[in-house]
């Protein structure tokens, strides 16, 4: 009787004590996450499963797992229900496919508009920001408009005319960067090597062999063509635009901004029909070509200047995958890859296909931060080019 008394209370305390570590786990895991501390949080043993629990905690979605589980969750809130599914350790094969049945339920209701979707967005003529960006919208407002212009008048007509036009342009641009990424995200998670996450997770869009990557979509960066050819001993492209047209009378207005002077010059040089402008385009367009072609073959040294670019207040050390559109002979003009959704298809499943979970290595980059300190991550791009 003393014997199996004992070996009740033992099993209490081992219980009590499991729980305890498991609570712990859960903590730090959690507090590591608010603090953006994906280097560290990544390298734990268990966060990978803690992070696709929390991919879909949201109440609804618990509660249908406890279900499947066989997880009691009577008396338990709602915002608790988190920690009380991840101590119970249901396996993590239920876990991955009951997400993928989640996920398999929201996609069949935008498979429905998919297509009238994408006619939607090769209906936009012009990708421009009008000159107000994410993440500093009201900056740009408040610094250019707000404390600039003290007579009420004036500041109405700015905002019938220029601010209208900019805010028509960046709304424009971000519902077309809303669904194209929406829609270039399905083709990665509709892959069979892929388990996709559900409900919204910071920094974190899907897992190709269980490596978790926060995928980022852009172009050719001006900041990496501008530092190559500095590396080169050439002037930036702006100059080297500018200097030609001095250099031939080709007139422009100086007074616009150098965004707008940029464009004006590339486009009057690539249409014209004049030899000598027409040489100098291809010279022009070579140079980007060849500093294209070397990116291509050699893309670690990019992947760390996308990371060691990032903006400070959205920095963070996340695995990133990085899927970079160009238009070789038009880079101006790679906006347009986005909607482009039969051929990003084809290269992205290419892609999947060959991912090759036992080749970590190849993924580990190093980069420099401006606090001084050194990080690491997993990463990798995807480059599509037409």
């Amino acid at each position: 009787m003393e014997g199996k008394v004992l070996e009740k209370g033992q099993k209490n305390i081992y219980s009590f004590v499991m729980s305890s570590i498991m609570t712990d786990k859960f903590n730090y895991f959690k507090q590591l996450y608010r603090d953006n501390k994906f280097n560290v949080l990544l390298n734990e043993k268990g966060a990978i499963y803690w992070l696709k629990l929390r991919s879909i905690s949201r109440k609804a979605l618990m509660v249908e797992f406890c279900e499947l589980a066989g997880i009691n969750y009577a008396n338990i809130k709602g915002r608790e229900l988190f920690e009380h599914i991840y101590n119970r350790q249901p396996s993590e094969g239920l876990l991955d496919s009951f997400i993928e049945s989640k996920y398999h339920e929201e996609r069949a209701k935008r498979k429905k508009g998919e297509d009238k979707l994408i006619s939607e967005l090769y209906k936009l003529q012009v990708f421009d920001w009008g000159g107000l960006y994410q993440n500093n919208l009201e900056r740009t407002i408040v610094n250019n408009y707000i404390k600039k212009i003290k007579d009420i008048d004036l500041l109405s007509k700015k905002i019938e005319g220029r601010i209208h036009e900019s805010m028509r342009s960046y709304v424009l641009s971000s519902w077309y960067n809303h669904w194209t990424s929406i829609l270039i995200e399905d083709i990665f998670k509709d892959h069979e090597k892929v388990i996709p996450t559900v409900g919204l997770i910071k920094k974190v869009d899907f897992f190709i062999g269980n490596i978790p990557f926060d995928l980022k979509v852009t172009y050719f960066p001006k900041g990496f063509m501008k530092q190559r050819r500095r590396e080169l001993g050439l002037k930036t492209e702006t100059q080297e635009l500018k200097e030609f047209a001095r250099k031939n009378k080709v007139s422009y207005d100086c007074k616009q901004s150098e965004k707008v002077v940029f464009t004006e010059l590339i486009t009057r040089f690539k249409e014209s029909f004049d030899s000598e402008k027409k040489e100098f385009w291809e010279r022009f367009n070579n140079t980007r070509k060849k500093i294209i072609e070397e990116t291509l073959a050699n893309p670690s040294m990019l992947i760390r200047w996308l990371y060691e670019e990032q903006g400070t207040r959205r920095f963070d050390a996340a695995n990133r995958l990085f899927l970079i559109l160009i238009n070789k002979e038009n880079l101006e003009e790679s906006w347009k890859m986005k909607r482009n959704i039969d051929l990003l298809k084809g290269s992205i499943r290419s892609y999947l296909d060959s991912f090759d979970i036992k080749d970590t290595e190849k993924f580990e980059v190093t980069f420099d931060w401006k606090d001084g300190k050194q990080y690491s991550a997993l990463s990798d791009v995807l480059f599509v080019t037409v």
